[in-house]
């Protein structure tokens, strides 16, 4: 064969060299392909949520007592945040932020009840407040959720989490009654079907455990060639969980503990083991290398049926515990994991919050937020490159259908401003030399107050649902 170069001179080559050189070429330019196909390859995404557990109650972030192996193994595999807060200090308003990108001063939901058709009860997202589902569904994945959803009305199926952008879910409702008692099995709903699946205590070491079947049968069953998004939504340590019953763990402390403590103990550890299930059920179908797995909490520390969170130091060296809008209410555990992606033992300062879920998910998956965000996409500092900062975290909570129940905080930098309504008082607190806020410095500051006094002004967007929405700044003496 005779060819030119760019000089113009002739030369020639061969059959054999040529067939040589076409087969490196084509090795060459295939090797190319897949790797970008590799690179641009849409994550498969586990998202586990526990309930109400604290930021001191994993080994990870330096619990002595309880044992949580596999989860600490996990987070010293991926990336520890120590900065990283839930979207409020209770689950509903917590969880609608995650699902959303919004914070809690610009959401339908601030608390776990508020005024709905003129009576006090559950508020469901709005139709127009998009879902995490709803955003990963339209970027062509299976989405799952199993366990507590908290977001919609118990009559409603619109609301619930198959109608929010699920193809799959097992969602708990619970509260259910026979003859005016409360009956002792937890009902669950797959896909809304009526025909209702009780979890029945004595078949189970924990309702977790129950809930991880779920989520084991869903990875077998289904499709292998769409990436999923699966939302583990679990129960564990939340204060109610009626149905445990007493077990081996921790019984060398019977004499050390009370019961409640030595049973609080082993749902977290219970706990531990059922995301090991998931994680090897990841790890056997080959599936794990291109999965990117959260684990965080919803809300901080319960102090709830006779359980004291200080017995395990459950906040850590943080002040308050769930419903606080201090750290040791909002602050939580959370760690990322992705093999091959994320480099181990890292660990983060780099404060985020709930409403950072939904742009470092789209980011991954390729796709655009669906929603006005309040949120920054937390891709980079996970791969270990320059990351944008906010500019202010804003918090606010609703907890009852008094001003006391009205609480807000914001984090700029490393101040920390808290405000409960009651007290007509902004706090401040400076978290470099002060991270338990033990000293309100806010008589030293009254330039930082004020800043911090316009972001809680203006952050709190009216709301018809709850009634102190708008803040009560106008109400001071």
């Amino acid at each position: 064969m005779k060819t030119k170069t760019l000089s113009g001179k002739s030369f020639y080559l061969n059959n054999s060299y040529m067939l040589f050189l076409l087969a490196v070429l084509t090795v060459h330019f295939s090797a190319c392909t897949n790797s970008e196909t590799t690179n641009n390859k849409q994550p498969n995404i586990v998202f586990l949520l526990a309930d109400d557990m604290g930021y001191g109650e994993l080994g990870a972030y330096g619990q002595e007592v309880i044992k949580t192996p596999f989860l600490d193994s996990l987070a010293s595999q991926g990336m520890k945040f120590t900065n990283f807060y839930a979207g409020t200090s209770v689950c509903s308003p917590s969880r609608a932020s995650l699902m959303t990108g919004l914070h809690t001063g610009h959401l339908s939901i601030r608390g776990n009840n508020g005024y709905y058709n003129g009576e006090w009860s559950r508020i469901p997202l709005k139709k127009d407040e998009k879902t995490l589902g709803e955003m990963l569904q339209n970027a062509g994945y299976q989405t799952a959720m199993i366990g507590k959803w908290h977001l919609g009305r118990p009559e409603d199926f619109s609301t619930w989490a198959k109608g929010r952008g699920f193809d799959y879910a097992v969602q708990e409702q619970w509260g259910e009654t026979k003859d005016g008692i409360e009956i002792d099995e937890r009902v669950h709903w797959v896909n809304n079907n009526e025909d209702s699946i009780f979890y029945d205590y004595r078949n189970y070491d924990c309702l977790d455990e129950f809930r991880t079947n779920f989520a084991l049968d869903y990875l077998k069953q289904k499709d292998k060639e769409k990436p999923f998004f699966l939302y583990m939504s679990y129960r564990i340590p939340h204060a109610h969980e009626f149905f445990l019953r007493d077990n081996d763990l921790y019984s060398d402390k019977v004499d050390e503990w009370p019961k409640i403590e030595r049973l609080h103990a082993a749902r977290i550890t219970m706990l531990d083991a059922q995301i090991r299930r998931l994680f090897k059920q990841l790890e056997a179908s080959g599936e794990l290398d291109n999965t990117f797995i959260i684990f965080t909490s919803d809300n901080g520390p319960h102090n709830e049926s006779h359980h004291r969170y200080r017995f395990f130091k459950s906040a850590g060296n943080l002040k308050g515990f769930k419903r606080d809008v201090y750290e040791g209410g909002i602050r939580v555990p959370m760690f990322a994991y992705w093999k091959g992606k994320i480099s181990p033992a890292s660990i983060s300062d780099h404060p985020g919050a709930f409403y950072d879920v939904m742009p470092t998910l789209a980011e991954l998956a390729n796709t655009q937020v669906p929603n006005k965000t309040d949120g920054i996409s937390f891709v980079p500092e996970l791969m270990g490159k320059a990351q944008k900062e906010h500019e202010f975290l804003y918090w606010e909570i609703h907890e009852g259908k008094q001003v006391k129940g009205f609480r807000q905080a914001t984090r700029f930098g490393n101040w920390k401003a808290v405000r409960y309504a009651d007290k007509y008082h902004t706090e401040l607190y400076d978290l470099t030399n002060d991270e338990a806020e033990q000293n309100d410095v806010s008589e030293q500051f009254p330039e930082i107050v004020e800043q911090a006094n316009t972001i809680l002004k203006r952050e709190s967007v009216k709301n018809e649902y709850f009634p102190f929405s708008g803040g009560v700044f106008k109400n001071e003496p």
